[in-house]
């Protein structure tokens, strides 16, 4: 039986060994400590298809996530950037781990298709917006504690249109 080991997975687009160096010191740093894997994009190579084929370990087809956007026919609308995770079809890596390895323990902080993934914690932006038009930025955290320390820890995000400090979003009950 394989025995569990702390396992840190950083996402970042675009990234090759090459760009590697000075300018990269924690990066650099992560990888002492381990090593660094480069993935073949899948097509079309945008970021909710690639994470859900990291993820699932399926191609486009396999997992359903063809795009960051969706067509509703029945409303004639494209919707871009949902978020929960029930949309990625097939089983997650967390998933086969937890059922593999007894103990198994996975947190997901600022993926995409993270909200109601069936993880020990989550957290990721999720925008608000309010009636007027403005968009604000938000967070969405499983537990909710999650997002309640890292409010209170983080200065306002660059893209917040309001100034202020980032808001909860609670999941829907039921």
């Amino acid at each position: 039986m394989l025995e569990p080991r702390p396992l840190l997975l950083v996402d970042v687009v675009g990234l090759t060994p090459a760009l590697l160096g000075e300018n990269t010191p924690h990066i650099n740093a992560l990888l002492g400590r381990g090593r660094m894997a480069c993935m073949q994009p899948v097509f079309p190579a945008v970021t909710t298809t690639v994470q859900s084929s990291m993820l699932t370990g399926l191609p486009p087809s396999g997992h359903g996530i063809v795009g960051n956007g969706w067509y509703f026919r029945d409303q004639a609308e494209v919707r871009f950037w949902l978020q929960p995770n029930a949309l990625v079809q097939g089983e997650k890596v967390w998933e086969v781990l937890a059922r593999e390895l007894p103990g198994f323990r996975c947190s997901q902080l600022f993926w995409w298709y993270n909200i109601y993934a069936d993880v020990g914690a989550s957290i990721t932006p999720r925008p608000h917006y309010p009636a007027d038009g403005r968009k604000e930025f938000g967070l969405y955290s499983a537990p909710m504690a999650c997002t309640r320390r890292s409010s209170s820890a983080s200065a306002p995000s660059p893209s917040s249109t309001s100034g202020g400090r980032p808001r909860a979003s609670a999941p829907a009950a039921g």
